[in-house]
């Protein structure tokens, strides 16, 4: 068995058990992570904050870079799913045959890597740094509010039996990635276009 094949088998167990972990107030609340649209008011609280607290200029450079960072996961994701192929777990015999738990419908073929995750954890290290242009205020409750949301969100696509808990795990990684990039190329504008004085 080769280290890829042997991966893929440890991941099967761990999803299998995440996914086992479920009840009927859980299945609900997963459920209600797991579903994109619902979060619409969450980004625009976001965005009403970071203007409010920025001026309109760097909250302009801020939103931007949140935004960025959610089209370059989406589209990266899109590319790797049909590049890499991987089944999604509700596709896999194997894991169908020993119990997965489904909440929602099959989706699309392919599942590796988790636009969901991606998204999320994007979302929240961007908007971290966004918010890091107010040099007033700390910011830790939301630090921690919008990454409790992010692993919530991740980790309700295992629960709805949609992705293997290293398709999360990567879409994190990926999303964490894209959102610091974004952040901070934002900081350097604000830095040097916005808040650099006038010769």
């Amino acid at each position: 068995m080769g280290l890829v094949d042997l991966l893929h088998e440890w991941d099967q167990v761990l999803t299998l058990l995440i996914n086992s972990l479920h009840c009927w107030w859980s299945d609900h609340l997963f459920l209600f992570f797991s579903k994109k649209w619902i979060w619409v008011p969450l980004y625009v609280l976001i965005a009403y904050f970071l203007f409010r607290r920025l001026g309109w200029k760097k909250a302009l450079v801020a939103v931007l870079s949140v935004g960025l960072t959610i089209v370059a996961c989406d589209q990266f994701a899109n590319v790797l799913k049909y590049g890499v192929a991987r089944l999604r777990p509700c596709y896999d015999s194997f894991m169908l045959e020993n119990g997965l738990h489904m909440l929602e419908g099959r989706g699309s073929l392919f599942g590796f890597f988790s636009a969901h995750a991606a998204d999320a954890f994007g979302l929240a290290a961007s908007s971290i740094y966004a918010f890091r242009n107010d040099p007033q205020r700390p910011y830790r409750k939301y630090r921690w509010m919008i990454l409790v949301w992010a692993v919530l969100v991740a980790v309700s696509r295992v629960f709805a039996g949609k992705h293997y808990f290293g398709d999360v795990l990567v879409g994190a990684l990926v999303g964490t990635g894209f959102g610091l990039l974004f952040g901070w190329l934002a900081r350097w504008v604000i830095r040097n276009y916005i808040e650099k004085p006038a010769a």
